[in-house]
């Protein structure tokens, strides 16, 4: 548990105990609205890589909502995707800060262009008779797979946005969920489209 003081009048200052991100606090007394943003890190595969941008984050108070990481085509590289909020200015800290890391090849700002992003989740349902019908059919509504099955338990996987995540948890909640396992969002910028001219190609001469 940390302590932070926060500026405020002399009458009203005190220091809180949270176990909260300082930039959430921040954001919270200054009245703005954190926003969630995507970010993604390229770096190289090495030793201590994550934990210096893992460091980076808790050295100095940003919160991280999920991080994901793995190695690209290339060995050598890893691509890591990292979920934050906050305002403006603590997001700019966040890509600066990232950027100074010796190890970080390139950082994007995901939410700055357009972007698709999954989620998978494993969810062990506990299932009594009477209710294995009901799982495997909100299993099938979302296009989810039953990876394993007990005579009391199914274990289901669900890829998705966010929404459908928690939509499927909702559903699955009355049934008694046991276990939940979620990867984290993973994302990736989109190709720009290019625009087709609609001019008809000249057509070639004939001798």
């Amino acid at each position: 548990m940390r302590t932070y003081c926060l500026h405020a009048p002399r009458a009203e200052r005190t220091c809180r105990l949270a176990e909260q991100p300082f930039s959430t606090i921040l954001t919270r007394q200054k009245g703005i609205r954190a926003v969630e943003r995507i970010i993604s890190v390229t770096l190289e595969n090495k030793s201590g890589s994550l934990s210096r941008v893992a460091g980076l984050f808790s050295g100095r108070g940003f919160n991280i909502e999920s991080l994901s990481v793995a190695p690209t085509l290339d060995p050598t590289v890893s691509m890591m995707t990292i979920v934050t909020s906050g305002d403006d200015r603590i997001i700019e800290q966040i890509l600066k800060q990232l950027n100074k890391i010796i190890d970080v090849i390139k950082v994007v700002d995901l939410n700055e262009s357009d972007a698709v992003s999954r989620e998978t989740a494993l969810i062990k349902v506990h299932t009594r008779p009477e209710d294995r019908a009901e799982a495997l059919r909100i299993a099938d509504i979302f296009r989810a797979n039953v990876i394993d099955s007990s005579p009391t338990s199914y274990t289901i996987e669900v890829t998705g946005d966010v929404q459908k995540i928690q939509a499927i948890i909702q559903l699955l909640q009355p049934l008694g969920i046991k276990e939940i396992v979620r990867t984290g969002r993973i994302a990736i910028a989109r190709e720009p489209i290019r625009a087709v001219s609609s001019q008809p190609r000249p057509l070639a001469k004939v001798d």
